[in-house]
């Protein structure tokens, strides 16, 4: 009996590589993309996911909405703007304008992040660490933890709405503003004190 003809195996076909895999994106990818070009304010889920080149149900597996996404930017920007070392005693005024001119160029360096910033929303666990390290620039210096919490409130809303008004001019005057005559003015007046009671001499 004659042997049977051997079966002819077709070659396998490489798996096909559809746009959106999850390995094809990540939390850095998606942050750089964030960032890069155009307002981060008006940006939308759609428009980023054909930056990164994935479908919109990949983008979602990642980050859920918008929320979401300016977590994982905030995430960044307060990595990039907090000094390596924290404040240390008398150190805390130079310690503060550090942060607040890592502030500047990073913040503006993004268009539309200031704006997102300055509007009412939910502040990230990233905006917390901000907060526990300028509020112990004040309590550094001495200062009470309740003035050190409202200190911290006036150095963060007026730094972030001077950088939100630099991407939207308010048009109140011919002289350009410039930000170190703000934060110097800024600084004199920190920490908070109860109105009536008598600054210390520095």
């Amino acid at each position: 009996m004659a042997d049977a003809a051997p079966i002819r195996q077709r070659p396998a076909r490489p798996a096909r590589q559809r746009p959106g895999r999850p390995a094809q994106i990540s939390r850095e990818r998606i942050v750089d993309a964030a960032v890069s070009g155009g307002n981060l304010d008006a940006l939308t889920m759609r428009e980023l996911a054909a930056r990164l080149g994935v479908t919109h149900g990949a983008l979602y597996r990642w980050v859920k909405n918008r929320d979401e996404l300016f977590d994982l930017v905030n995430e960044v920007m307060v990595e990039r703007v907090l000094p390596a070392e924290g404040p240390r005693g008398d150190d805390w005024r130079p310690w503060l304008a550090r942060v607040a001119w890592a502030m500047h160029d990073q913040f503006l360096a993004v268009p539309g992040y200031a704006t997102r910033t300055a509007r009412p929303h939910r502040h990230s666990a990233a905006f917390e660490r901000l907060r526990g390290e300028v509020t112990a620039a004040f309590t550094s210096a001495g200062v009470a933890a309740e003035q050190a919490e409202q200190s911290w409130y006036i150095f963060i809303t007026t730094v972030v709405s001077w950088l939100a008004v630099q991407e939207n001019p308010l048009g109140l005057g011919q002289a350009a503003p410039r930000f170190n005559l703000f934060l110097g003015t800024l600084l004199r007046g920190l920490p908070a004190q109860e109105p009536g009671v008598a600054r210390e001499p520095e």
